[in-house]
């Protein structure tokens, strides 16, 4: 358990490795594996007028990744959640986290994959490493009792690590596409 007021990472510095700040950037960026450079100053906030730019302008300050929250985008298809989620992640990578962005669905078939070779644990370490995992397009399609169990481990491991999520339904909403609401439950929670 990490002490109040103590980060939960520390932006990186140069060390003595001889790696210069803007190739240690720019090795952050590759990792988090994004699917486009986006950032904050290139998103059109007067696309739409419901747009809560001021609370996304006040996500962008990255509060919530240093005291380890998690953060839920939601809404219709076409209003720029997954520009935003990809937007904080960048910034967060700027102040040197390490962060690894990925379509839910794509999560789904690595941990897949990894009960078919047997390497699941190594894959689900692999996605606890990062100080901020996004996940894309959560909440698309009724989940498998193993699909479920495995996003729950994978969010339990993570436990005060932060997630951004984006979803086209409200968390409200998720409950009916697991096959244990139990384990909704649980997911929202942590």
């Amino acid at each position: 358990m990490e002490s109040p007021g103590r980060a939960l990472w520390e932006p990186r510095r140069r060390g003595g490795s001889g790696t210069s700040p803007r190739v240690a950037l720019e090795r952050r960026l590759r990792k988090a594996k994004f699917e486009q450079q986006a950032t904050l100053e290139g998103f059109g906030f007067n696309a739409s007028p419901k747009l809560p730019a001021a609370e996304i302008r006040d996500l962008a300050a990255l509060r919530w990744l240093h005291s380890g929250e998690s953060v839920i985008l939601f809404g219709p298809v076409g209003v720029g959640k997954t520009h935003v989620a990809q937007a904080l992640g960048h910034q967060a990578v700027r102040q040197g986290a390490n962060v690894r962005f990925t379509k839910t669905s794509r999560i789904l078939a690595e941990l897949a994959g990894g009960h078919a070779d047997r390497t699941c644990d190594k894959r689900i370490r692999e996605l606890i490493r990062p100080d901020l995992l996004i996940l894309d397009d959560f909440a698309m399609r009724p989940l498998s009792a193993s699909q479920a169990h495995e996003l729950y481990e994978l969010v339990s491991e993570r436990q005060g690590r932060p997630l951004i999520i984006t979803s086209n339904r409200a968390p409200s909403d998720w409950y009916p596409l697991f096959p244990n609401p139990v384990v909704a439950e649980s997911l929202l929670d942590g």
